[in-house]
């Protein structure tokens, strides 16, 4: 039986640019800024990294194909580096791969690095991509709007929540994230609104209005990791070491069979349960300090909070109103301001999850700084749509936890 990662990598730094409409930077520029934060904050100097990952997803769009581009910007010598695309949690797994060579024993010291440069595209949204010929003759009138606000209709009859019940947890869930992304010097937005705003606001695809989507943003995220024994090495104390990474790839029985209702994620599901267990959490409402979830829309954090096994099934609505995710609330679910605030430049999103969690750990969040110590933090980065997704997810915590 595999052994898993627990506390066998460590972070040893990590940076962020900050996210928005960068017309005057390339995504070049980007990296270089989120680089700069982490290769200082883990004190070495970048021919000691052995290998690196590179996470985009709409490449043509800016930076363009392979490793080389990431390579080129910084100037790496010569090591090896690999890009990887998943859907939305492109960022979670570069950051997959570097934690994994540290893991396996194959690099002592690694990066992942994830980048999109979206605003410039001429998109109102997400640049349209083929989704391969299979999937097009079949999914050929899919949108993002289009398929969440199904979501949020399959568990309002599911679960037999009112309209406007579900529509004022969802206001909820948007005005938290600006309350906290109002605090975030590197977030897009940082905008505070209240619920009647969100409830009067334009309908995208009923019943998510403006404010229940997020939107594209720019924006980079660097993370460096080691084994702890190498972090000690360098004179780092008190180490924040990762406890699981799990993903799980949709196979078609969301799409084919009616087996699935559409109200929830069977890939969070599955990944959930198996991250707890690689990570020895027996209790996770009771154990977790803090989420970082994939908030692609409002109904997406509250959907997923249930398949992450922390609000029981049915119930996220109470809890979301009860205050239990706000940032003084029991777990505070978004403290950086999420997707919600920050948008979603896709390559970034999972590592930028990664750095609040980070920063939360070492006391470094500022005036968003939770009172209360925390032990462990999970992130949840979603790719593609409630019936064909893939799902990543982290815990970090404490070394010994």
């Amino acid at each position: 039986m595999a052994s898993g990662i627990k506390d066998k990598v460590a972070i040893l730094g990590m940076g962020c640019s900050k996210f928005g409409e960068r017309w005057n930077d390339d995504a070049e520029d980007l990296i270089i800024e989120a680089f700069v934060e982490a290769i200082e904050d883990a004190g070495i100097d970048k021919s000691q990294i052995d290998a690196a990952w590179f996470g985009t997803a709409i490449e043509e769009q800016h930076v363009g194909k392979s490793a080389v581009p990431l390579s080129m910007a910084l100037r790496l010598p010569n090591i090896p580096v690999t890009r990887v695309e998943n859907y939305c949690a492109s960022g979670s797994e570069a950051l997959r791969g570097a934690v994994y060579a540290v893991a396996s024993g194959a690099a002592d010291i690694a990066m992942a690095v994830g980048v999109e440069k979206l605003k410039d595209t001429g998109y109102g949204g997400l640049p349209q991509r083929s989704r391969g010929s299979v999937n097009d003759l079949f999914w050929a009138n899919a949108s993002a709007p289009g398929s969440f606000a199904q979501l949020a209709s399959a568990y309002a009859a599911k679960h037999k929540v009112s309209d406007k019940d579900l529509k004022r947890a969802m206001a909820h869930v948007s005005v938290k994230s600006h309350d906290n992304g109002s605090k975030n010097p590197k977030a897009h937005l940082r905008n505070k609104i209240d619920e009647d705003k969100v409830m009067n606001a334009p309908m995208i695809a009923e019943p998510l209005g403006l404010f229940d989507c997020c939107g594209v943003s720019d924006g980079a995220a660097v993370a460096i990791v080691a084994s702890p024994e190498i972090a000690k090495s360098l004179g780092k104390k008190d180490l924040v070491t990762f406890k699981a990474m799990q993903l799980a790839a949709s196979n078609g029985r969301e799409a084919q069979h009616n087996s699935w209702d559409g109200s929830h994620f069977v890939t969070t599901r599955a990944a959930a349960k198996r991250a707890y267990q690689e990570a020895g959490i027996t209790s996770p409402r009771d154990q977790i300090s803090m989420f970082e979830v994939h908030d692609c829309f409002s109904i997406t954090e509250l959907v997923t909070m249930e398949d992450l096994f922390i609000s029981e099934e049915g119930r996220a609505v109470n809890d979301i109103m009860d205050g239990f995710y706000d940032a003084d609330g029991k777990i505070p679910c978004q403290i950086d301001g999420g997707l919600k605030c920050f948008g979603h430049p896709i390559g970034a999103s999972g590592i930028r999850m990664l750095y609040e969690m980070y920063l939360q750990m070492y006391g470094r969040a500022g005036e968003r700084q939770r009172k209360e110590d925390p032990v462990f933090g999970m992130t949840h980065n979603l790719g593609g749509f409630p019936h064909q997704n893939i799902c990543s997810l982290t815990i970090v915590g404490k070394e010994g936890a």
